[in-house]
């Protein structure tokens, strides 16, 4: 009977010590901006420190690895992505399931702004499938491993519209959002939380968004769809644990975020970024992870992107 209490007993006590929350992408990046300013909240919500750790790399496996790998009591969580659960499809040894993951909350859900260097000469869609037909190939777009959206979206355009890019591999957006802005490379799909600054700032050209409506930060700028490409696509950051958390820290940590999340201060800091603010159950979440895997399948046949 003491055994079988003992998880019980923990849960009931936390948390006794730091929280750690990893990101499987570099700082700077559309995950580790609004996790660090939740994390700085949620400190103050349990009482004890909520640190973040960037670990990117392995098409962000690397972070889901290291917290599958430390006990599953609620101390170690996951700044999740699309790309968790879409892995586990993506890579045929991803070395996790999707049922491993625990969701927590969403925090956010955004659209993608198909970015150029502010001296570019594609000024618009239109202008970037002129090139492409008339360049095959050397169109360089940015992305973060194969599957991640910007992959998806850019193979998307390319049959869409019937050309071709080359890819290049990033560990985060910050980084290739430096490399568009120094002209290094031509094109990437920035979560706006991101690349808003950079446009404000003129540093960059945004020539269309992917999602369904156009950004309320940039009313100027038209949507895929708008302009002959019949693409919708959005991306999410979700906070998880590992599957076999005790259901009563899960409750816990959704209970103190739901405050946060939904607060004016933080409601005002996505939509400045031109992303959507999220603040949902644990069924949601899993709605949204379900759909993802969904999602993906069919893509990763059509565009045979399936990796050992």
């Amino acid at each position: 009977m003491l055994i079988s209490m003992a998880p019980d007993v923990r849960a009931a006590n936390y948390p006794e010590r730091p929280v750690r929350i990893i990101v499987g992408f570099t700082a700077g990046g559309p995950t580790d901006v609004p996790v660090r300013y939740i994390a700085n909240k949620l400190s103050h919500a349990i009482g004890q420190p909520v640190v973040v750790e960037n670990k990117p790399g392995a098409a962000s496996m690397l972070a889901i690895r290291e917290m599958l790998a430390q006990a599953r009591d609620g101390y170690t969580l996951l700044s999740c992505t699309y790309f968790d659960p879409v892995n586990t499809k993506l890579f045929k040894h991803a070395g996790y399931k999707a049922s491993d993951i625990l969701p927590i909350t969403l925090m956010a859900k955004y659209d993608y702004a198909i970015t150029v260097p502010s001296n570019s000469p594609i000024k618009s869609v239109a202008d970037l499938v002129k090139f492409a037909k008339e360049n095959p190939g050397k169109i360089n777009y940015g992305h973060l491993g194969l599957g991640s959206t910007q992959n998806l979206l850019a193979k998307q355009i390319e049959a869409a519209a019937n050309v071709s890019m080359s890819g290049v591999p990033y560990k985060g957006a910050a980084d290739a959002l430096r490399d568009i802005i120094a002209g290094r490379l031509d094109l990437f799909f920035g979560p706006p939380v991101v690349v808003m600054p950079q446009y404000q700032g003129k540093q960059l050209r945004l020539i269309a968004v992917s999602g369904k409506n156009r950004l309320s930060s940039a009313p100027e700028v038209p949507t895929l769809m708008e302009s002959g490409i019949p693409i919708d696509a959005f991306g999410w950051i979700g906070l998880c644990a590992g599957a076999g958390t005790p259901q009563p820290v899960v409750d816990y940590l959704n209970s103190k975020l739901m405050p946060i999340l939904k607060s004016p201060e933080y409601l005002a800091l996505i939509e400045r970024s031109g992303s959507i603010p999220a603040a949902t159950t644990q069924a949601e979440t899993q709605l949204v992870i379900d759909e993802s895997l969904k999602g993906i399948s069919p893509m990763i046949e059509k565009f045979n992107l399936q990796l050992d």
